[in-house]
């Protein structure tokens, strides 16, 4: 079949044919030009009916006009002469009276008798017009489009290309005609060309701007292509239109843009993966995960061991010397060739004139586009490199990571395979990348730095030594918090007592910091030295509360801090608690059968102190409260800061149970039991610091107290000397003659001073020790007597310095609602020290 002909099954009556849109009329004329035949084209055209017209001359059309008569008894001559065909424009009148412009056209007819007639043919002259002109344009657009345009018939042929869309897919316009694109087109390009064209035939649905490759392998780029179904106007189907259009720049432009779009992704996804982190290493892996693959299939962070250890940045120019370590990798397909090209961990060796060494002395990124250039990335010989050749990496970018003008390492990003080089957008992207690197890694070195000497500070405001007092096991840990939370306010301490007792403290100072360190150890401090006046736990919060101004950095910056003060006495096991604010205690309690244990921590059942909570010390309008508990031998109890309990992803009652569960468990021994509980921590991941006291709370090792005696005397001026022939008496059954003349002095002393000023009775008490004689005045007033130089004519005022001179040990306690003062006075035959103590 023919280019373009019909199918066999078409062939028939049509409508909507191109004739429809120019009638052409027909007339028959004989040698003397008489209309012979006259069709219905004719008739409409100019309105006569054949019957008017037969057998009669052509000059009834023509009117008047001899000029028209003239032209066309001319045309009608040279035709029957010369034989051939005459076309030109004529006049001829309608009707209705009106001249009628055609187009005509003449040729000569013989019968078979060789009788000539003429054939006139004839259209309007503005409708033929109008269609020439709607050819013309059609020419004009097809063949000077600079868009691709093609004609298919229904088998998807090549009926008709432009010369731009020939040019397109690298053929002649010869080389398409009759056949598919399939059949004139690589196949890579064909295939999906067929598909859509076969869609839009079979369904109708045109298909608009749809990227493709080139078809040219010559011209490689991107082509849209559009498809519709063509039809007559009929509505029958005829094939199908292509417009094809040369997208490659505008592809190429919109994948910058979407290159960059990515790239401003990446930028901001790094800078909220690194920008909050105050550790070096974990900012280098963060980075080096960030960009592979969507940068690089392999990336490296190489930084100087001063940044990671936070320590000041070398000041001379950066040479083959400067200590760089490979902080972080990533790649795209680990393995062991990633890993001997970039070892994590490893010092970078190099020589001033290779590419890590000049990068590193300029501070200016360089590429390397080919694979024979790695040679040139470390020096001759490097194993680096030779895992380079394995892996395929052909394209390497270094660019400095810099902050304040200075080198602090080097982010190396390589590609391989047949993935594109890096170009210089690239190096754009990775510069401006690594320069907020830099800036976090600087940010990071400065705060190690402030939070090593944080550490500094906070250690040796801490505790260097605890004791281990009688009738106790303690256990203490400090854990600072990971390395992006600042060094916090958190401390422990523990405190020997008057009478074997001691006082348990820990607290938790609010912020971080340096200031929060220098706060923890004046409140540290300030609770010591109030401990040493022997006042109830809640009297001392109290107090410290009371200090808050004093204690807080300056006017603006308010004293807030949380604290837990416990005192236990092993010889009545009673354990008095008060809290201001802080995280509730917890005692575990032995088993009946477990109690005298000796052999380490037995475990047993976890309760949670439940104290009234106190407002924290700065905060006031809560009054605090003291509990008291006599706890079985043998318990453990537990101090800590909320660091211990406390995380972002848990509840804080998630933590308390599982501290518990930690405590109910048997230990070998209380700091055993501190190793277990710190085990629990998420090491590293800790936002704040943890402080934990465990103390076993045992009795007294042996008698404490061999001999004992108590007095009450009433508040009177006779009081003195009741108190004197008391001691004498007593001092003389236990054989202690040598002690009794300044025993005797002192008593009187005190009771004299607890006379003048009380009204209620007055407590008097004598225990003897395996090496010091104790004696206590007890009183109703809670204000602690007050030593004073008297002057010489004074007749009192002497007291407190006879005890202060003559005493080993003084010092004063609180005790219900009034007060104790007491004094200890070392045996004979005991190992005395010389001078007295005034403290607990």
């Amino acid at each position: 079949m023919a280019v373009g002909a019909e199918p066999e099954e078409t062939v028939g009556r049509r409508s909507g044919s191109l004739l429809d849109l120019v009638r052409v009329a027909i007339a028959l004329l004989d040698e003397q030009g008489r209309v012979m035949l006259w069709s219905q084209a004719a008739e409409s055209l100019l309105g006569f009916p054949s019957d008017t017209l037969v057998g009669r001359e052509l000059d009834v059309l023509l009117g008047d006009d001899t000029e028209m008569i003239k032209v066309v008894r001319e045309a009608i001559a040279g035709v029957l002469r010369d034989g051939d065909s005459w076309s030109g424009i004529v006049r001829l009148r309608h009707r209705d009276g009106e001249d009628v412009r055609l187009e005509a056209r003449l040729s000569l007819l013989e019968n078979g008798d060789g009788v000539p007639f003429l054939l006139c043919r004839f259209a309007d002259a503005a409708a033929l017009l109008g269609l020439e002109q709607g050819l013309a344009v059609q020419e004009a657009l097809f063949e000077q489009s600079p868009l691709g345009l093609a004609i298919f018939d229904r088998e998807l042929r090549y009926v008709r290309i432009n010369e731009t869309l020939a040019r397109m897919n690298g053929l002649p316009v010869e080389a398409h005609l009759g056949r598919t694109a399939g059949e004139a087109l690589p196949q890579l390009a064909a295939d999906e060309v067929m598909a859509v064209q076969r869609q839009v035939l079979a369904t109708g649905e045109p298909v608009i701007d749809v990227t493709v490759n080139s078809a040219d392998p010559s011209d490689p780029g991107y082509r849209s292509i559009s498809y519709s179904r063509l039809h007559d106007r009929s509505g029958r189907v005829l094939g199908l239109t292509g417009m094809i259009m040369d997208v490659t720049d505008r592809y190429r432009a919109v994948a910058k843009v979407e290159r960059a779009r990515q790239r401003l992704a990446l930028l901001n996804e790094v800078g909220s993966r690194i920008g909050d982190l105050l550790d070096g290493g974990l900012i280098a892996q963060e980075l080096a995960d960030a960009l592979v693959p969507r940068l690089a299939d392999h990336s490296g962070v190489a930084v100087l061991e001063a940044v990671l250890d936070g320590a000041e940045l070398p000041r001379h120019t950066h040479s083959r010397l400067t200590p760089l370590v490979m902080a972080a990798t990533a790649a795209v397909v680990p393995g062991p060739d990633a890993e001997a090209m970039q070892t994590p961990g490893a010092r970078i060796s190099m020589t001033d004139d290779s590419l890590f060494g000049r990068v590193l002395r300029t501070g200016m990124a360089e590429t390397l586009d080919a694979a024979t250039q790695l040679e040139d990335v470390s020096g001759q010989g490097d194993p680096r490199v030779r895992a380079a050749y394995r892996l395929g990496v052909h394209s390497l970018l270094v660019v400095p990571l810099r902050a304040r003008g200075i080198v602090l390492g080097l982010l190396i990003l390589d590609r391989a395979g047949r993935r594109e080089g890096f170009d210089h957008d690239d190096l754009v992207f990775a510069t401006e990348l690594a320069d907020r690197a830099g800036a976090s890694f600087d940010n990071a070195r400065l705060y190690a730095r402030e939070r090593a000497a944080a550490l500094m500070l906070q250690r040796s405001l801490l505790p260097q030594t605890v004791v281990q007092p009688p009738g106790l096991e303690v256990g203490y840990r400090y854990v600072p918090g990971s390395s992006g939370a600042e060094v916090g306010g958190d401390w422990f301490d523990v405190i020997p007592l008057p009478r074997g007792r001691t006082a348990l403290v820990v607290g938790d100072v609010m912020g971080h910091g340096l200031r929060a360190a220098a706060t923890m150890g004046r409140l540290r401090t300030a609770v010591r030295t109030l401990a040493g006046l022997d006042l109830p736990p809640h009297r001392l919060l109290q107090k410290v509360h009371d200090l808050a101004d004093d204690l807080a950095q300056g006017p603006e910056e308010a004293l807030i801090a949380t604290c837990v003060y416990a005192v236990y006495d092993p010889a009545t096991r009673k354990l008095l608690l008060s809290k201001a604010g802080h995280t509730e205690p917890l005692l575990i309690t032995p088993g009946p059968s477990d109690a005298h244990n000796p052999q380490g921590l037995v475990g047993g059942s976890a309760n949670l102190l439940t104290l009234p909570s106190g407002a924290p010390l700065g905060v006031g309008g809560v009054p605090f409260e003291v509990t008291e508990l006599t706890v079985p031998e043998g318990s453990l109890l537990a101090l800590y800061t909320d660091g211990l309990v406390e995380s972002r992803t848990e509840d804080i009652d998630v933590g308390t149970r599982r501290l518990s569960a930690v405590l109910e468990l048997p230990h070998a021994s209380v700091e055993e039991a501190c190793e277990a509980v710190v085990r629990t921590l998420d090491q590293g991941q800790e936002p704040d610091d943890v402080a934990l006291l465990l103390a076993r709370l045992g009795g007294v090792p042996g008698p404490a107290t061999l001999r004992e005696e108590r007095w009450t005397l009433s508040a009177e001026p006779s009081a003195p000397a009741q108190a004197r022939r008391l001691v004498r008496r007593m001092l003389s059954d236990w054989d202690l003659d040598d002690l009794l003349d300044t025993t005797e002095l002192l008593v009187s002393e005190l009771v004299t001073n607890a006379v003048r000023y009380a009204s209620a009775p007055i407590g008097l008490r004598l225990a003897l020790g395996e090496e010091t004689l104790l004696v206590e005045v007890a009183d109703p007033l809670p204000d602690p007597p007050r030593e004073r130089e008297a002057a010489g004519t004074d007749e009192g005022g002497r007291g407190l310095q006879l005890v202060h001179r003559l005493a080993h040990r003084w010092g004063t306690r609180a005790e219900g609602a009034g007060k104790v003062v007491w004094f200890e006075q070392t045996l004979p035959d005991a190992p005395g020290q010389s001078g007295a103590s005034h403290g607990s």
